[in-house]
């Protein structure tokens, strides 16, 4: 699941994120991959559905720039390095955005949200697997709507 995340917010891209599996294989790419190769990059271009590339280091970001995305999936966020990972690479990549997902909780979420280079973040903490195996979808609902509401609006940028 993704937090709400605006186009003001995001700024300009040429991509914008897509509810998706995030599975991605270049002979159908899902609209949010977790991790990025060429062939992925080349192939969420052709596609004709939005893209958002899954990156954890400097390499795949600057991949990615060249292939013409701005807006990127940071993951797994948490092991990748966590909020100080994301504040050293505001730096050296000013033009993107992130949406931050793998280790991200319900009490960490909004300190991601501060960041000024994220602009969404996802996590399981809304449909954990034993309220899905339950079928709560009651529940489920109630964190979405918790999360869709609980952040601090950003300014438009």
């Amino acid at each position: 699941m993704i937090a709400p995340c605006t186009q003001a917010e995001a700024g300009p891209a040429r991509n914008t994120a897509a509810p998706a599996s995030s599975a991605g294989s270049p002979q159908r790419p899902d609209a949010i991959s977790p991790g990025t190769t060429a062939e992925l990059l080349a192939a969420g271009r052709s596609a004709g559905v939005p893209y958002l590339p899954g990156v954890a280091t400097a390499s795949e970001m600057q991949a990615s720039i060249k292939a013409g995305y701005t807006l990127l999936k940071f993951f797994p966020a948490a092991g990748a390095g966590g909020i100080a990972a994301m504040k050293a690479f505001a730096a050296p990549f000013p033009q993107l955005r992130f949406c931050a997902t793998g280790g991200i909780t319900a009490d960490t979420a909004q300190a991601w949200r501060d960041l000024p280079n994220v602009v969404a973040v996802g996590g399981s903490w809304i449909a954990p697997p034993e309220l899905i195996a339950r079928h709560e979808w009651n529940a489920i609902e109630a964190r979405a709507r918790d999360a869709a509401t609980c952040f601090k609006p950003k300014p438009a940028r």
